[in-house]
């Protein structure tokens, strides 16, 4: 943790979070991990966009 203080410190003090964006990011890898090699950028899109 000391390596990482200032990240740390930033994380318990400042009023707002990364969190949503992680998620979001999470669900997009989940959902193009599971239409690897079937799907194009617009398939993908759409999915993204229905399951959100």
């Amino acid at each position: 943790m000391l390596k990482d203080y200032d990240a740390v410190r930033n994380g318990l003090t400042l009023p707002w979070s990364s969190g949503a964006v992680e998620g979001t990011v999470t669900k997009l890898k989940a959902l193009k991990r599971a239409t690897y090699g079937r799907a194009n950028f617009d398939l993908l899109r759409r999915r993204l966009l229905l399951n959100g």
